[in-house]
């Protein structure tokens, strides 16, 4: 993953959490590095934080721990370019990240495919609670007949359970706060496909202070281990 950059792991590992986990601009890493002895221009952490994260991710979600059958599916807003644009996302009753989606538009088509990501990756929920959108309704009853109809074994499939609810769905609506918290600091992105990829990572940084990955020979890491 690493072979041919001019600076060691170590160096580009600790500047893209760093960027992803604490409110910090790539001006005050570069700062923070040349104190250490270590010259590296803000745009080149930058870059570093959108080749690598999605890579980290992605192995991440190898290490990802099963989530629960009990889901709450809602959506965000963030700015990209001095435009509203939606993250949708899901957690578990635990409070575990099911899955996530960025998307342009907040519609039913945008809605499906969110549902179909998190029904490919974790299978179909039991339930799932949503606030009062209609859209997210349609779109969940949509993709859970598409996964019934493609269902080869057996066992017949249950609807899956749908609870409109807003006072029931605080429990995702406080974990968005995290993720938002982290965002505000950036002052809004400067194109969709890099808001794509550093929400990704800002994701992945979440679901690591969760311990939602497992390791066999630390079962408990901390977000630097």
């Amino acid at each position: 993953m690493f072979s041919g950059r001019h600076f060691d792991q170590s160096v580009i590992l600790l500047c893209v959490r760093w960027y992803l986990a604490y409110n910090l601009s790539l001006r005050d890493l570069e700062e923070m590095m040349a104190e250490r002895g270590i010259h590296v221009d803000h745009s080149t952490i930058h870059r570093w934080v959108v080749r690598f994260s999605p890579l980290l991710l992605e192995r991440f979600n190898h290490r990802k721990r099963p989530v629960t059958r009990k889901w709450h599916v809602d959506e965000t807003y963030v700015k990209v370019r001095g435009r509203w644009m939606y993250l949708y996302r899901a957690i578990d009753n635990l409070g575990d990240t099911v899955e996530f989606f960025f998307s342009e538009h907040r519609d039913l088509l945008a809605a499906k495919r969110f549902i179909r990501k998190a029904f490919a990756r974790h299978g179909r929920p039991e339930r799932i609670v949503i606030d009062g959108s209609q859209t997210n309704h349609e779109a969940i009853i949509a993709c859970d007949g598409e996964s019934r109809l493609r269902n080869r074994s057996r066992r017949l499939l249950k609807p899956i359970r749908i609870r409109q609810s807003q006072y029931l769905n605080n429990r995702i609506e406080q974990d968005h706060r995290r993720i938002k918290r982290r965002i505000r600091s950036m002052l809004g992105f400067k194109s969709t496909g890099s808001a794509a990829t550093i929400l990704s990572g800002i994701e992945m940084v979440h679901m690591m202070r969760k311990r939602q990955a497992r390791y066999a020979y630390n079962p408990a890491p901390s977000l630097a281990e």
